[in-house]
């Protein structure tokens, strides 16, 4: 046993640990050998003493220890770290091969053993985001490997840039800030933080400064391609556009035309920018509005549009207590949705929310279904891409629904 603070916990978070979820809760912490530092590696034991695994603890939060490791013999020493890099980097060089490489996510938080710790790659820059106070310690540390690892497999990376700029930081008591990483391997400029990516063949401006999130949403990549599949000859409805991402993959797959929805402004911008990029202009169009509000006014016109549309809203929940709200935000699009296709038509839907459970959505989507008095022909049913592994013993990794249906 490591020289470590000792965290002994409950039974009821023993089994959970065991069963390999690396999150332990104040209300499992029994008792500690003496008081840790916040960010510090502890070791958590049972009520009988024994070994369970070593964590990040931190008291600012809700989740005490955030497990790294289940074995007694690791050391948290650079070789460690690189190991846990190079198998991430080597998992996505794997299931996203060729292109899809050079836009991904490389470190998908728990599912890649480094808990707290996002970080996508757009072409040559990196964008981190850091969400546990065990990780910002060691974020430097973790970011220099990452360089290192890649331009060691000949990958063209020139830095990373950090998007820190999120409220849940303070949950773990650190400030919110955003900004080029202060690490020697650094070649990043500010002039270099609006990459241009390629995605399904698709040509994007990367915001990684003040675009949500990381500045694209990279997990949707292959249920894309899944809508172009279908699009061709389709008028197509893209709802909750953000910047364009699934409207240009419909026109890429020869839709007849589609219009790109958003209630901001400023994503519309984008969206607009990326269809002069790929010279769509003439198939995809954008509109400002209120999604809920637009398919009610559009059903009132009395006639139907469109023969295909898409639902890919931002997440309705970030919580268990919301759930029910969400339940019904859900039904409300989706049953406006259906009463407007016609019979033949195509529906895309999308919940991106972990608490938004599958059986839940599926429910929703045949309550929908009965009160709109329509049948849905399921064509697929989908997950995030693979570059945003789902961990069998943490479901809070598998958070992403999307079905494509026809409406008869």
């Amino acid at each position: 046993m490591r020289n470590f603070i000792q965290i002994t916990i409950t039974k009821k978070g023993e089994n959970r640990a065991r069963m390999g979820h690396p999150w332990v809760f104040e209300g499992e912490v029994l008792k500690e050998s003496e008081k840790p530092e916040n960010g510090s590696l502890v070791d958590v034991v049972s009520e009988k003493g024994k070994y369970i695994g070593t964590g990040f603890y931190n008291d600012h939060s809700k989740i005490r220890v955030r497990l790294l490791s289940y074995n007694a013999n690791d050391r948290f020493d650079e070789a460690f770290f690189e190991r846990r890099v190079r198998y991430a980097v080597d998992y996505r060089k794997t299931v996203m091969p060729g292109a899809d490489f050079a836009c991904c996510r490389l470190i998908f938080g728990e599912a890649d053993g480094f808990p707290g710790l996002t970080v996508d790659r757009f072409d040559d820059v990196l964008v981190a985001q850091v969400l546990s106070l065990g990780m910002e310690r060691h974020k430097n540390q973790i970011f220099s490997l990452l360089l290192r690892v890649l331009r060691e497999m000949g990958e063209r990376v020139k830095g990373v840039y950090e998007r820190n700029d999120v409220k849940i930081r303070e949950l773990e008591g650190m400030s919110e800030k955003k900004g080029i990483a202060q690490i020697p391997e650094n070649e990043l400029t500010e002039a270099d933080l609006m990459p241009i990516i390629v995605e399904n063949g698709l040509s994007y401006m990367v915001d990684v400064v003040n675009g949500q999130k990381t500045g694209f949403f990279l997990d949707q990549k292959y249920n894309r391609q899944a809508v172009a599949r279908i699009a061709k000859g389709k008028h197509v409805l893209d709802c909750f556009t953000h910047t364009g991402a699934f409207a240009l993959n419909a026109a890429r797959g020869g839709a007849a035309s589609v219009t790109a929805v958003d209630i901001s402004g400023e994503a519309l911008k984008t969206a607009q920018q990326n269809i002069l990029r790929n010279h769509l202009v003439d198939v995809v169009t954008t509109r400002e509005a209120n999604v809920f509000e637009l398919l009610t006014e559009l059903k009132a016109q009395g006639h139907a549009p469109y023969d295909f549309i898409i639902l890919d809203p931002p997440a309705f929940t970030k919580s268990s207590s919301t759930v029910r709200s969400a339940f019904r935000g859900y039904k409300e699009i989706n049953l406006k949705a259906m009463k407007l296709l016609p019979r033949g038509g195509y529906l895309a839907t999308c919940s991106c929310s972990h608490f938004m459970e599958d059986a839940l959505f599926v429910k929703m989507l045949h309550e929908a279904a009965h009160d709109a008095q329509v049948s849905l022909r399921q064509i697929e049913a989908r997950q995030q891409a693979p570059d945003h592994p789902i961990l069998y013993n943490v479901p809070e990794t598998d958070y992403l629904k999307f079905y494509l249906f026809q409406v008869v």
